[in-house]
């Protein structure tokens, strides 16, 4: 058995679940969520936590599958509770963005803005033009988000300009050495 999977989920007050026979429904103060989870892997609620059971405790290919339906509940657990966030930082001269309605307007050295679509579900905050702040309840979906923002100008390693993970640390390349 795996050693995630056999770690229970504490409930929070004010979160209910559902369990169904192929998915787990959360809901709580933030929001509500429906995280599917693997066949082999059935949930039982036992004192206010959340047990992942394997249905073959014999076999360890499902150990993976049990740790992943653990993690993956969890994370729903937690982001229904408190959310999840991830900050990015616009590094550049005349780079910046600007928030109108549900669209990020980027200006990021091209010779035309870049318009970025918020998918439903996910908040952005914008501070100084220049600090991007990505929250919501789904946390893959807000890494998505986050991920997708970041393509837009990858950060370079040379002049250290583009967007990059508020704390990223850029590598800088070595030159040729001429030899």
């Amino acid at each position: 058995m795996s050693r995630i999977g056999k770690k229970p989920i504490p409930l929070p007050k004010g979160v209910k679940i559902s369990i169904e026979n192929d998915a787990i429904s959360v809901e709580g103060p933030k929001g509500k969520l429906r995280q599917g989870v693997p066949s082999s892997i059935k949930f039982e609620l036992v004192d206010e936590e959340l047990r992942a059971i394997p249905i073959d405790q014999n076999n360890p290919s499902l150990a993976k599958f049990h740790g992943l339906a653990r993690s993956l509940v969890a994370n729903a657990v937690y982001g229904v509770t408190k959310g999840f966030t991830r900050e990015l930082d616009i590094v550049g001269i005349g780079y910046r963005a600007e928030l109108q309605k549900k669209q990020i307007v980027f200006a990021l050295g091209y010779s035309h803005s870049v318009i970025f679509d918020i998918p439903d579900g996910i908040d952005v905050a914008i501070d100084q033009q220049t600090h991007i702040t990505v929250s919501g309840i789904d946390r893959q979906q807000v890494g998505q988000v986050a991920a997708n923002i970041r393509s837009l100008r990858k950060p370079d390693p040379y002049k250290q300009k583009g967007i990059r993970y508020t704390g990223e640390r850029l590598k800088k390349k070595v030159g040729k050495t001429g030899a």
